[in-house]
């Protein structure tokens, strides 16, 4: 079974994750690392609990997702994959670095793209891709059926949604993406979102104001 552990990272409170198999393998979702205190938090946690990270995988690419990235890969020498559809947003990093503050004197590129309707595999465990795209035009998001949980990046918080604003958003094109491959999902299933609490699929298909 697959577990999860939650860390918050950079200024704008991005929620990174560890999934975990019972071999202790891991990934690393969204490492969103900024400085060296968060990264060492990171390692020291690996380190600790003797994990072996197996790779990287983001539900999407804006800046605050993807800051840790070149320093996982270079310090546990895994792999970054992400969707294809993201790459124009990954293209933006550096000057979306600069408009925020953050140093990032390199720019990871993935080694491998992700596709929706493919599984991926930890070990003997497997996670569902779905491809949610209106907050960035590759986003996707991380299913175990099995757990009972989803991690969703920005597409869907306790009461709200993902921003559209940003170049490659789509307001109508979030909704459907949602309606269609989220609330899809049963009730009961845990939302771990790229930002904030989590919540269930239940208590936002009642409760989320962009929908009632």
């Amino acid at each position: 079974m697959l577990r999860l552990q939650h860390f918050v990272y950079n200024a704008f409170s991005e929620n990174t994750y560890l999934i975990i198999n019972d071999k202790k393998e891991c990934w690393i979702v969204d490492p969103g690392m900024n400085n060296n205190s968060e990264r060492l938090q990171l390692t020291n946690y690996i380190s600790t609990e003797k994990l072996t990270p197996k790779g990287i995988i983001n539900t999407h690419a804006h800046i605050d997702h993807i800051l840790g990235i070149q320093a996982m890969m270079d310090t546990y020498k895994i792999s970054f994959g992400m969707h294809e559809k993201d790459m124009p947003v990954l293209a933006s990093a550096r000057g979306s670095a600069v408009m925020f503050g953050f140093d990032m004197p390199v720019v990871p590129q993935p080694t491998f793209y992700i596709h929706e309707q493919e599984p991926l595999m930890l070990g003997e465990d497997e996670l569902e891709v779905r491809f949610t795209p209106g907050h960035s035009p590759g986003s996707i998001v991380f299913y175990s059926a099995k757990g009972k949980w989803v991690i969703g990046g920005d597409v869907l918080f306790a009461g709200s949604i993902g921003r559209t604003d940003l170049p490659g958003g789509n307001h109508q094109t979030l909704l459907d993406s949602i309606q269609t491959q989220l609330f899809t999902l049963p009730d009961d299933v845990t939302v771990y979102p790229g930002h904030g609490s989590s919540t269930t699929i239940g208590h936002e298909k009642r409760t989320n104001p962009f929908f009632t």
